[in-house]
């Protein structure tokens, strides 16, 4: 099958108002072309194999399976695409989830349109674009204490803490039962030697755990 020269965009944003500028910004730029736009990516999981895009900008919040779960779908579906996570979301575990998944970069939604137009370029000379705030947040993680005595889920879960997120919305949000949630906020309570929320965020970041 022969190509055009275009770069090819597939949008998967459940948003209508945002998936239709996203589809008129890219599709009146020279050298893009959007070859398909979908609500979720069951719809998306349809055509996306005929579409044969090389970009996909990938909403996390979506209907049905989340855009983070959908990534290593879309890359069986179409191996050699690159993903752009689009969101509103900028938590470090999204982040490395979407990352670790097999995302090629991460912005904002409120990231300017022209570069959201350079990202997708950016990305298909094999480039991992990412918003200003997301890159920091990167490199933080890179600068945490390697001695911290809190495993990674721990970890998770006191920067969830730490969001002001209720108990019950980390469950939620990492699929545990609360009662696993209670259990490792006694843990890491026990490992700092402190008897608060307060004081275990207070402790966590001094010493670079979090």
């Amino acid at each position: 099958m022969s190509r055009d020269l275009d770069i090819r965009v597939c949008i998967i944003e459940d948003d209508e108002t945002i998936r239709e500028g996203y589809s008129y910004l890219i599709g009146n730029t020279a050298g893009y072309k959007v070859v398909g736009a979908y609500p979720s990516y069951e719809d998306a999981a349809k055509r996306i194999t005929h579409d044969d895009p090389d970009v996909i900008l990938l909403d996390v919040e979506l209907p049905g399976i989340s855009g983070v779960d959908a990534i290593p779908k879309l890359k069986k579906l179409v191996p050699d695409v690159y993903i752009l996570i689009l969101t509103v979301y900028e938590q470090d575990m999204l982040i490395f989830r979407a990352l670790g998944n097999g995302a090629s970069g991460y912005l904002t939604k409120n990231t300017p349109h022209e570069k959201i137009i350079s990202a997708i370029q950016e990305v298909m000379e094999g480039g991992g674009p990412m918003s200003a705030h997301i890159a920091r947040m990167v490199i933080h993680s890179f600068q945490r204490n390697e001695q911290s005595p809190l495993t990674r889920r721990e970890t998770e879960i006191l920067e969830q803490i730490a969001t002001g997120k209720s108990r019950k919305r980390i469950a939620q949000e990492l699929f545990i039962d609360l009662e696993t949630v209670k259990s490792h906020i006694k843990n890491i309570y026990h490992k700092l030697n402190v008897h608060s929320k307060a004081d275990a965020i207070k402790t966590a970041k001094d010493n670079k755990f979090i």
